[in-house]
């Protein structure tokens, strides 16, 4: 059996960490992994196709903005789209029509961040909304990863940026290790050195290579990965504890009716 696909975005303000599986190949799930409890929270299912790299979660880890396609695209959205839901569903509070896959999503940002447009959401209330910027790993820049040095520099001519082969870096809160991820922009993380990404760990001199499909520190330093098996963990470096919050591998498509709450802002 093949283990699903995972990502993961983390809120900036609070401890959540918006999960996007997807398995079987034309099925994609929500989550919420809950960092302060270890606890997963299984949302939406959705018989399409969600864009991680396009997607975004709010600093309080309430909202989940997401560009998705999804076939027949009988309603007024169509079938190519950009949403706002509540975490860990998908029930569209405001959506609109893309048109074509070739969008680089939204994201919630700070009110001096206006050097990029703002979508038109209708009647939703103020959201901070900007479009992302053509770059790679734009999730992850929003959450205190930068270029190394030793990434080479954007090509000049084109709007996007995916065929750079960049790494990224983030340093342990509270801590002195660094995390690293290196590769092109891909939707989801297969663990592919040559057409994915992969995970390392530096601590001074020392390197270890991570079997990870995605990895994140949490706001005090410890390392939320979900494997390349599919499995969420927590370790914890210092106490060398692995702790399996959720195996992903058990899940199977079965949607199920939004609760009341999700239905609203």
């Amino acid at each position: 059996m093949t283990s699903p696909r995972v990502f993961g975005i983390p809120a900036t303000q609070a401890p959540v960490v918006a999960v996007i599986r997807r398995g079987p190949s034309d099925w994609t799930h929500i989550g919420a992994w809950r960092t302060d409890t270890d606890t997963y929270e299984p949302g939406a299912w959705l018989r399409g196709t969600i864009y991680p790299q396009k997607c975004d979660l709010s600093a309080d880890g309430r909202l989940f903005a997401y560009s998705a396609m999804k076939q027949p695209g009988d309603w007024p959205a169509g079938a190519v789209y950009e949403a706002i839901s509540r975490l860990p569903w998908l029930t569209a509070l405001a959506a609109w029509g893309s048109g074509t896959t070739y969008t680089r999503g939204v994201r919630f940002a700070a009110a001096a961040d206006s050097d990029v447009g703002e979508p038109d959401v209708g009647d939703a209330p103020p959201l901070g909304l900007r479009w992302n910027r053509p770059v790679q790993f734009c999730v992850e820049r929003r959450r205190g990863w930068i270029e190394s040095e030793d990434t080479p520099p954007r090509a000049d001519g084109g709007p996007w940026d995916e065929n750079r082969r960049v790494e990224m870096t983030k340093s342990q809160p509270r801590g002195r290790r660094l995390l690293h991820v290196d590769g092109r922009y891909t939707a989801f993380r297969a663990g592919d050195p040559g057409a994915g990404v992969s995970y390392w760990m530096t601590e001074d001199e020392d390197i270890a290579a991570l079997d990870v499909q995605w990895a994140d520190w949490d706001r005090d330093g410890g390392l939320l990965v979900a494997t390349s098996a599919g499995v969420l963990q927590r370790r914890n470096l210092t106490t060398g504890v692995t702790t399996d919050v959720m195996d992903l591998n058990q899940l199977r498509p079965r949607p199920q009716p939004a609760p009341d709450w999700a239905h609203s802002w």
